[in-house]
């Protein structure tokens, strides 16, 4: 019986990690997306759709962690911050899909040099969270989620500044109708792009409190 709660409990962890690795397969994906926009060859529909495989994926790992939640009599930290924690980084894994998809339903058929700084900024902050989130799962490594949770809040920070720069620029300079709607949709692409960063800053401000209410 004890050891059956014991392998339960580890179980959270090993959840938590596997839907992280989608979020860092699904970063990846759509940064290779947004760098090769506009190259001879380019495989967009491909790297579109390892994108939403790896969403599709991570759904089912959530789904699977919440049911476990629910069956569990005991859980390793307090329920409800592990089920809000799941749903942070699901959110971050639909706004991954979210800027893929825009490529096609805005037609962005080049990339720029902000779109490509936000999608690394992007990469490295799920990066940055499949570390916390395997850190949690060891009190030890208290220290090091100590330093990885506020690494992540850099990057959006980084990212916000970067995007307020990349709006100015694309409005500074005047145009016909059509850059007028460039400059629109370049916009609304750019905002979708530091969503991502958002929720990454979300999960990590919900792992801080879990670190708090732990130590």
């Amino acid at each position: 019986m004890l050891n059956n709660v014991i392998s339960q409990r580890g179980t959270f962890f090993i959840l938590l990690a596997a839907h992280t690795d989608r979020l860092v397969a699904g970063a990846s994906a759509t940064l290779r997306l947004i760098t090769g926009l506009g190259n001879e060859g380019h495989q967009t529909a491909l790297l579109i759709e390892e994108v939403n495989l790896n969403e599709t994926s991570a759904d089912a790992i959530k789904a699977d962690f919440i049911r476990l939640l629910y069956e569990s009599f005991t859980t390793p930290i307090n329920r409800d911050q592990l089920h809000t924690l799941i749903l942070d980084l699901d959110r971050v894994l639909n706004t991954l899909q979210s800027v893929a998809n825009a490529v096609n339903m805005y037609s962005i058929g080049n990339s720029t040099p902000e779109a490509r700084a936000l999608a690394s900024l992007a990469s490295d902050a799920c990066l940055l969270l499949n570390r916390a989130v395997i850190a949690l799962s060891d009190r030890e490594q208290a220290p090091r989620l100590a330093v990885l949770c506020p690494q992540i809040d850099a990057l959006e920070s980084q990212a916000s500044d970067l995007m307020r720069e990349a709006i100015t620029k694309l409005f500074r300079e005047e145009g016909d109708e059509q850059a007028a709607w460039h400059a629109m949709k370049m916009r609304r692409f750019y905002f979708t792009q530091v969503a991502v960063l958002h929720g990454c800053k979300r999960a990590a401000h919900t792992m801080e409190e879990i670190l708090l209410e732990n130590a």
